[in-house]
Formats: structure tokens, sequence, C-alpha cells
């Protein structure tokens, strides 16, 4: 079966305002192959756009028997599918542990049964924003990765992680820049 590895990220200029500007990046890997893809939405928040980079990955994807590893410095998206609050979520009328609506409903629907359609599916989180030529962050945020993500994880592919989340995010950067 093919793995293709799928790298996300949002961004949203003045998230806490009633007017912003959104964007979001996403990057398909399989083996030498990828292909970038990104867009933008008004007057959205920094979740809406994290989740919209997934879909978009997703609704790309020509085939459907995959591996897929999605990594995304987004804990709300990546702890969702981890710690499987969509099933709480759903098992209580999508309202949350506290009684109130799940944000974003219609989002996740949609998310969810995008994910239904593929045999299987890892999800990895990402410290954001790392800069390698910092290395001794790069270092320290290797030790936290491991930690979410297990010890599968070889250095030199930790560094490849970073670098395409990076990419993922001047993706929705790009995103949010065409709107201005």
């Amino acid at each position: 079966m093919k793995t293709v590895n799928i790298y996300t990220d949002g961004a949203c200029s003045g998230n806490q305002n009633d007017e912003n500007l959104g964007g979001w990046g996403a990057v398909l890997e399989y083996g030498l192959h990828s292909k970038k893809i990104f867009g933008a939405e008004k007057n959205t928040t920094n979740n809406r756009m994290e989740m919209t980079a997934l879909i978009e990955a997703l609704e790309a994807m020509k085939e459907k028997d995959l591996v897929l590893n999605i990594f995304s410095d987004s804990a709300y998206l990546i702890d969702c599918f981890t710690k499987k609050w969509y099933l709480n979520w759903k098992r209580n009328g999508w309202m949350t542990s506290g009684k109130k609506p799940v944000e974003n409903k219609d989002l996740w629907i949609r998310l969810l049964n995008l994910i239904e359609e593929y045999p299987f599916i890892r999800f990895h989180r990402i410290k954001g924003h790392l800069n390698p030529a910092k290395k001794d962050m790069v270092d320290k945020w290797y030790e936290k990765f491991k930690a979410w993500n297990g010890n599968d994880f070889t250095y030199e592919t930790y560094l490849h992680v970073v670098e395409m989340n990076n990419e993922a995010d001047a993706l929705a950067n790009k995103g949010v820049d065409s709107l201005r």
C-alpha cells in the first residue's frame, strides 16, 4: 500500500476580530513527488483554517487505498483524532463535555466523512514555526515530537517534517496574502 505524508497549516490575520483574513496550506508528499495547495477565506478563525487545510488535502487525493501520515501543528486538530474527542461529541449530540455546542461542527462532520474513506491514517503533532538554524530549539522540540508521536522518527525524518511544516505555513500565509 502506498504511503502519503500530508503536512498542513492554517493562518488567520486578525483571528480575534470580526473581520479578518484566513489562509490554509498543505503539502502532499509521495516518495519524491509532492503537490502544494493553498487557499484563503475572509472572516474565519485559525482553527477553521487548520481544519480546511486537511479537508482540502484529503479532497485533492486521487486514490483512497493509501496509508496517510498527517502532520500538523494544530493541537486542536491532532488531539481530536488521537484522543478521539469526536466519539464523545457524536455520542453527546455534538455537545462538548461542558455541555456546549462543538465549535466548527460543519467542518468536523465533513472531515470525519473524508477520514472514513481511508483504511489507515496516523496523526502526528509537530511544533510550528521552528527555525532549523536554531539547533538548540530544534533539538528540544525533537524530544517533544517523540513524546507526542513515538520514537519511530529519526532525527533526519524529524528535520524533514519541520521543513515541510514550515512550507505548509508559508502556503497558508500565501493564502492570507492573496486576500490583501
